[in-house]
């Protein structure tokens, strides 16, 4: 499962940016991660942008992947990353507000797991021994969900970065079709097809995001 989500945390700067300390006890070194806040993450990302943040969150996660050989994944810094993202639905406008909504849930409820199960693949062997893998509610569920809005900000943003149409309707369109319309019912597409029509322009985009077309580019 952990490999799976290799992929979303990719990005063409390879740049090395764990934040760490050492501290000297009983004449051994021992590292330890510094926990950054909301503000700390966006000052020290880059540029100090969101996607600047964002990008930076998931190279941290591809980085400790690798280190465990893509066998598994720490939950807490999965949802710290994850949570950083959940600004890039609140800059689209009402057309992905359910998309909003049910993501910052899902991955609040996973941030709350996290105090009980350590990595992606506890959840999914407490799911499949529990037989609550398909359960409305389940973490398993909830982590798909995750899945699913981290694609659809993926697609969206690679659509965005492959033109400099002014309006972004083709753009989200083309990543909603392609993500997330064939779970949704003919209701939902309706109201999201409809909501297409208030998504910010291009610069009212970058603007919310602090980026230019430069910036921008240099982001997943």
């Amino acid at each position: 499962m952990a490999l799976q989500f290799y992929s979303l945390f990719k990005r063409r700067d390879k740049r090395q940016h764990c934040r760490e300390k050492e501290t000297k006890k009983a004449g051994s070194t021992r590292i330890t991660r510094i926990p950054m806040d909301e503000d700390d993450g966006f000052e020290d990302a880059g540029t100090g942008t969101p996607l600047s943040a964002i990008a930076e969150a998931f190279e941290e996660l591809s980085s400790c992947l690798k280190s465990n050989g893509y066998d598994d994944l720490r939950l807490k810094p999965f949802c710290d990353a994850c949570s950083l993202v959940s600004v890039l639905f609140g800059c689209l406008g009402i057309a992905f507000k359910f998309a909003e909504l049910e993501y910052v849930s899902k991955v609040r409820d996973l941030a709350e797991a996290s105090e009980v199960f350590g990595s992606l693949n506890s959840i999914l062997d407490y799911d499949v021994r529990s037989d609550t893998v398909r359960t409305p509610g389940s973490l398993s569920r909830n982590l798909r969900r995750v899945r699913q809005g981290l694609d659809l900000i993926r697609a969206l943003f690679q659509n965005f970065l492959s033109t400099y149409d002014d309006s972004l309707k083709e753009a989200a369109s083309m990543a909603y079709a392609k993500v997330c319309a064939p779970y949704h019912t003919w209701a939902v597409r309706t109201a999201v097809s409809a909501g297409m029509c208030a998504l910010p322009t291009r610069d009212q985009l970058l603007m919310k995001l602090n980026e230019t077309d430069l910036s921008r580019a240099t982001e997943p």
